[in-house]
């Protein structure tokens, strides 16, 4: 990424507001910043933990950073508790960064000091199946990775960065697949675009963006929108989809509203991109994630994956590390099917379950099912605690546009253990800081139609 932006001049990389940044004052900026790194006493090892938002600054402090061959993690506000002084022991706030952009340049030029066998990054995980947990990468993964690199990148990842010509990123730099398409986004010779209010729809008119990451929810939320108030997506090209499986009726209808940008995304904060499946196989493979980019295997039905650059560990947690990270492969703990075609299905999580009467019931099946109704556009199943079956699975549905779902219908859906305890309607579901459905949130939520 140093060579790159060293090779670009003027052509503008990140663009904040009216501010716009080209490759030689980008590379400027992380001279400044890796110099005031270094004046701190900041080097190989040492742990840095950003807390900053998404504009220039804070793309040039992180890779001042790795230049400099610290251990870098980068956090939302309600994780830096959790985080300091553990896995990074320096936090680098809006101020602190904005010193380190003003310290005068030490001369030493960007000669990236990271060792191969020494943590580059601690990233974070959404903790929407528990508590965030630290995926630590080597620079020598990290330098596996395909991003940076055109002559590294799959199928689909060479038909996305075709349409990467302005990059919308939003709501920081925290996430592993935010960053990870801003490198494929410069290395395909595109522009950061810093987004500001108003949000999606509007925000693609308001900065003319080509492409941009969304979550399933923010997904289905974006075609009600477009079916209720149409907004201006005419140079909307790539759609990222990430974060958990796509109900192959929702993604047809995405696609029937949005276009042909969808690009749905399958990948883990351990291991980076697994799979992607584009525009141009669709419909015959609306119901997968694409033909794998890595190795995978299905070992009775859930699915292991192995990468150059996936993490190698959990920070401080020997017991997740050795349940997740086994013998050079990591264990996804997300159920599917590797079929005939070279197509990998997602079947649902082996972490999504529920025990009723002491039997293993499997949260996503019961989701597909009450999703794929007509009267429902989006469901979520939670366990609650249950006096009389231990656990007892309880489902929240999204109606469809212009329709009611009726909860007693819905419930007798489903049979056997699986059956909901109760069906409870809901406007919208909760989300994340990260964007993905808050289930916690949904267990805490009160029953608007009890069965």
């Amino acid at each position: 990424m140093l060579n790159l932006l060293a090779a670009a001049g003027d052509r503008p990389v990140f663009e904040d507001g009216d501010r716009v940044v080209s490759a030689a004052v980008m590379s400027a900026m992380i001279r400044r910043c890796a110099a005031g790194l270094r004046a701190r006493g900041i080097g190989p090892r040492d742990g840095v933990l950003f807390q900053v938002g998404v504009h220039p600054e804070a793309f040039a402090g992180i890779l001042a950073a790795f230049t400099v061959g610290a251990r870098v993690a980068c956090v939302r506000a309600d994780q830096v508790a959790e985080v300091l002084p553990g896995a990074c022991a320096v936090l680098i706030d809006e101020a602190a960064l904005a010193e380190l952009a003003g310290h005068p340049d030490d001369g030493a030029g960007l000669v990236a000091a990271g060792r191969p066998g020494d943590y580059a990054r601690v990233i974070y995980t959404s903790g929407s199946t528990g508590t965030p947990k630290g995926c630590c990468q080597t620079y020598a993964a990290m330098t596996a990775g395909w991003a940076a690199h055109p002559n590294r990148w799959p199928p689909a990842v060479r038909a996305l960065a075709a349409r990467l010509d302005r990059y919308l990123v939003f709501g920081s730099l925290t996430s592993q697949v935010m960053l990870e398409y801003g490198v494929l986004t410069l290395a395909a010779g595109g522009t950061l675009v810093a987004a500001h209010p108003p949000a999606f729809p509007e925000a693609f008119a308001k900065h003319r963006a080509t492409a941009s990451v969304i979550t399933v929810g923010r997904l289905h939320q974006l075609v009600r929108d477009q079916r209720a108030r149409p907004a201006d997506l005419s140079t909307l090209r790539a759609l990222m989809v990430s974060g958990s499986p796509l109900d192959p009726g929702r993604l047809a209808e995405a696609i029937d509203v949005l276009g042909p940008v969808i690009f749905h995304g399958y990948g883990q904060t351990e291991t980076g991109m697994i799979s992607m499946v584009t525009p141009d196989e669709f419909p015959a493979a609306l119901d997968t994630v694409g033909r794998p980019a890595v190795r995978v295997e299905v070992r009775d039905g859930e699915v292991y994956a192995r990468t150059p650059a996936q993490a190698s560990s959990y920070w401080n947690d020997p017991a997740g590390s050795a349940e997740v990270f086994l013998d050079g492969w990591v264990r996804t703990r997300d159920l599917g099917t590797l079929g005939a075609d070279g197509y990998l299905r997602l079947t649902g999580r082996a972490r999504d379950v529920i025990f009723v009467h002491a039997e293993l019931v499997h949260a996503g099946p019961i989701e597909r099912l009450l999703a794929a109704h007509p009267d429902v556009a989006e469901a979520y199943v939670v366990a609650r605690p249950d006096d009389e079956t231990g656990e007892a699975p309880h489902a929240f549905v999204v109606p469809a546009a212009g329709r009611r779902p009726d909860p007693r219908e819905l419930r007798e859906l489903v049979t056997g253990p699986g059956r909901p305890r109760t069906v409870t309607v809901i406007d919208r579901v909760p989300v994340a800081p990260s964007g993905k459905p808050d289930k916690d949130a949904l267990r805490r939520l009160g029953q608007k139609t009890p069965l």
